[in-house]
């Protein structure tokens, strides 16, 4: 499952849930959701990217800055749920 939603007016958050262990860890070690990976797919600075690895719910949680505020003129996801869109490209 890979869902997005706001933490916050400013953050947005990624969450990559996965069905089994071998999945969870296939992933983890390909480096593909890496903070520098996160970082170009989704135009903001590596050092602003926090990955979280959760291996009791088989989960990685990102975590980066949202371009404009929630609600802002111009935002056009204003709950950040459909941000989790550009990673259905990637490829472990």
């Amino acid at each position: 499952m890979i869902r997005s939603k706001n933490a916050g007016p400013r953050t947005t958050t990624l969450d990559v849930i996965f069905a089994d262990e071998a999945a969870f860890a296939r992933v983890r070690a390909s480096g593909a959701l890496s903070a520098p990976n996160i970082a170009v797919l989704y135009g903001v600075a590596a050092q602003d990217v926090r990955v979280i690895e959760v291996p009791d719910c088989r989960a990685i949680k990102i975590t980066f800055p949202r371009k404009l505020t929630a609600g802002d003129p111009g935002d056009r996801d204003v709950y950040g749920a459909q941000q989790h869109a550009r990673l259905f490209g990637v490829r472990v």
